[in-house]
C-alpha cells in the first residue's frame, strides 16, 4: 500500500500539535499561579493581635484557676484546724470534772488516810495537768478581781465592806481557758456594797 506526498502531509497534521494550540496549552497551564499571585497576601497583624488576646485570656483564666485552688487549699486547712480544735476542746470538757474531783481531794484531806495516797493522788495530777496545759489549757484569775461576766458566773453574792464593789472572794469552781477561749466560766463568790446588797436604802437612813 502506497502513500503519496499529500496524503503523509495530511496525517502529520493531525499529529504534530499547531504551534497555535501549544500557546493556547500554554496559557491555560500558567493561568492558576497567575490568580494565587494576584491574591492579596493576610493580614499579619490582626492575626498577631488575635493570638495576643487568646494568650492574655487564657493567662488571666490560668491566675483565676490558681487563685481558686489557692484559696480552697487555705479553706480546707482552716476548717481541718477548726475541726481539731473543736475536738480538742469537747475531749478536755469532758475531763473537766475529773480535774474537779482532784482539786476537792487534795483540799479536803482526811487525817485518817495515810499522806502517801495523797502524794499518788497529787503525782497523778501534776501528770495529768502537765498533758493539759501542753494542749492549750489555762485556768481563769478569779480571787481578787474584778467579776467579769464574760468569764465568771456569780453563783452567790455577800454584802462585805472589807472589799471593792463586785470583787471576787472566793472560788467555787474554777473555770478554764482553751487558747485564749473561754471554756468553762469559774463559778464565783462576788462581794457587793452594802447599798447594793440591802437594794434600796432603809426609811430611817432617808430621814436621817
Amino acid at each position: 500500500m502506497r502513500y503519496n506526498r499529500i496524503d503523509m502531509e495530511k496525517e502529520g497534521e493531525s499529529l504534530i500539535p499547531s504551534e497555535t494550540a501549544k500557546h493556547d496549552n500554554n496559557q491555560e497551564a500558567g493561568a492558576e499561579p497567575e490568580v494565587e499571585a494576584a491574591a492579596a497576601p493576610p493580614d499579619l497583624a490582626e492575626e498577631l493581635a488575635k493570638l495576643r488576646a487568646e494568650k492574655d485570656a487564657l493567662y488571666d483564666r490560668l491566675l483565676r484557676k490558681q487563685a481558686e485552688l489557692d484559696n480552697f487549699r487555705k479553706r480546707t486547712q482552716r476548717e481541718k484546724e477548726d475541726f481539731l480544735q473543736h475536738a480538742k476542746a469537747d475531749l478536755i470538757r469532758a475531763l473537766l470534772p475529773t480535774l474537779d474531783g482532784f482539786d476537792r481531794a487534795l483540799k479536803q484531806r482526811d487525817s485518817n488516810v495515810p499522806e502517801r495516797y495523797y502524794q499518788g493522788l497529787e503525782l497523778i495530777y501534776r501528770e495529768l495537768w502537765d498533758v493539759l496545759t501542753r494542749a492549750g489549757l489555762t485556768p481563769l484569775e478569779t480571787v481578787g478581781k474584778t467579776f467579769d461576766p464574760h468569764l465568771h458566773e456569780a453563783v452567790e453574792s455577800i454584802e462585805a465592806s472589807e472589799h471593792r464593789d463586785q470583787e471576787i472572794v472566793e472560788e467555787l469552781q474554777r473555770g478554764y481557758k482553751l487558747k485564749q477561749r473561754l471554756l468553762r466560766p469559774a463559778a464565783v463568790k462576788v462581794a457587793v456594797a452594802p447599798s447594793r446588797a440591802g437594794g434600796k436604802a432603809s426609811p430611817e437612813a432617808d430621814e436621817n
